[in-house]
């Protein structure tokens, strides 16, 4: 890729004056979490070693800003658990939608993939719609013109939030009112209209889980890039809603994001959440073969891999078919040797858990490059391969209120569909010709997704029923 020379010249000026200041003297923003719970004395202490910014009674954790080597010094606190550097995270009204829901809306090749809706049909293939629960998104809020590309009924705005700053950047955690729906990075809003569905042009795409309620969680910037600090308060406000005005309805987290160093204070806002009966879906990430990112690549967490579709950008006369998305049909049974796994997804490295695989090569959504101008965009990335996974478990949460975490996850990998290594020639769209595609057993966890067949396996039943 070419790349502006002023450009890389001016990066390489800023990395030579990041090097100037010593860990004597360069301040970093920390993540701590305690062994106990926090206490004025504790906070009077740690005031010795830098400024306490925020606190997260919840989970025992806070952030702070400290000289670098002042770092050593903290972790050795006998009330410390663990602290880090704060960690980087990468993923940013108008007229309503007439439609309620797209639970009639066209099948896609992604959604034909998971099996939750068949080509040629309206009708959904599985019973349920995730009617009930809710759906976090944790990611970058949605655009300004989501009521759009959704149902106003569909998003919990009570409950919708933004959270901004963080350790590393400005310090403190903030949540200004309304940034939720401010977006200018179009990413999030992608990630929804797969759980959702959406409407364009009057027509209406189906979804993983349309009938689902979404909870808009910002906490990336409008360049889709945030603080480890910063997604953690999303994940612990969302374990919050999970006790208090949402308890005993089923909840989810989506979260296409991540980087690569496990969080103390993300990991503790994660165990915080599972043990409040969340699920917690994450992307595994698009590193190939440098590993996952966190937090999909810590163990409690669902991860999940991208995979493609071998029929995808068929060449017709010599030209390629660009409606193939929605025009095309992926053949039942689901079949293996349809699918590959992406050169970007990133693989499992020891220490790391991933889990399943997922639709996240050329999927269609929302995604705008000029303010206001509605818009779809193919997108791939781990990102869209998340919320196939986290919509599918909201129908299993449908079907089962009660399923927590370990469970919703042995269901998806014991009845995904094995991937093993393999190669898959794959038409590539940039020079109308096939590429090779290889993958190891490290990169598809226990194999591809499907909602019909985790639904079979849920234990126990409830009676499908369509929220209005």
């Amino acid at each position: 890729m070419r790349r502006n020379p002023l450009l890389v010249c001016s990066a390489i000026a800023v990395a030579l004056l990041s090097t100037v200041g010593s860990a004597q003297t360069r301040q970093i923003g920390i993540n701590v979490v305690l062994n106990t719970d926090i206490t004025t004395a504790i906070l009077t202490d740690l005031a010795r070693h830098g400024s306490v910014l925020n606190t997260t009674p919840e989970i025992d954790a806070l952030t702070m800003r400290i000289v670098e080597s002042e770092l050593t010094a903290v972790r050795a606190l006998p009330y410390v658990a663990a602290a880090a550097p704060d960690a980087q995270r990468n993923g940013g009204p108008v007229d309503g939608v007439a439609a309620t829901d797209f639970t009639n809306g066209i099948s896609t090749w992604n959604l034909d993939a998971v099996n939750v809706t068949n080509f040629g049909s309206t009708t959904r293939t599985v019973a349920y719609d995730g009617s009930g629960v809710y759906v976090a998104v944790i990611d970058t809020g949605l655009l300004d013109s989501w009521r759009q590309y959704f149902p106003q009924e569909r998003i919990a705005t009570q409950f919708a939030k933004a959270f901004n700053g963080g350790g590393g950047e400005q310090g403190s955690v903030s949540d200004p009112t309304n940034k939720w729906e401010h977006d200018q990075n179009s990413h999030g809003t992608h990630v929804t209209s797969t759980i959702l569905g959406y409407q364009f042009s009057g027509a209406k795409v189906n979804g993983v889980a349309p009938m689902a309620t979404i909870i808009p969680v910002k906490v990336l910037n409008q360049n889709g890039s945030g603080w480890s600090s910063v997604v953690a308060a999303g994940i612990t406000y969302v374990a919050d809603l999970a006790r208090g005005p949402l308890a005993g309805k089923p909840v989810v987290i989506n979260m296409s994001l991540g980087g690569s160093d496990l969080d103390p204070m993300e990991k503790a806002a994660v165990d915080y959440a599972i043990a409040n009966g969340v699920i917690v879906v994450a992307s595994a990430g698009n590193e190939g073969e440098a590993g996952m990112g966190y937090p999909g690549a810590y163990a409690p967490v669902i991860s999940v891999a991208a995979s493609g579709w071998t029929g995808e950008w068929p060449i017709v006369n010599k030209t390629l078919d660009r409606s193939w998305w929605f025009t095309k049909d992926v053949a039942d049974p689901t079949n293996a040797n349809n699918f590959y796994i992406t050169d970007f997804s990133s693989r499992e490295l020891p220490g790391q858990d991933l889990d399943v695989a997922a639709p996240g090569s050329w999927v269609v959504g929302p995604f705008q490059t000029n303010s206001g101008q509605l818009s779809l965009f193919f997108l791939g990335g781990t990102s869209m391969a998340s919320p196939h996974v986290a919509g599918i478990a909201a129908l299993m949460k449908q079907k089962n209120p009660t399923l927590n975490q370990p469970q919703v996850e042995s269901i998806l990998e014991t009845t995904a569909i094995p991937l093993p290594a393999g190669c898959r020639d794959v038409v590539d769209p940039n020079v109308v010709g096939l590429t090779k595609f290889c993958w190891a057993n490290d990169a598809t966890g226990a194999g591809l997704a499907t909602a019909d067949a985790a639904l079979a396996a849920v234990p126990g039943s409830t009676t499908p029923g369509r929220k209005k």
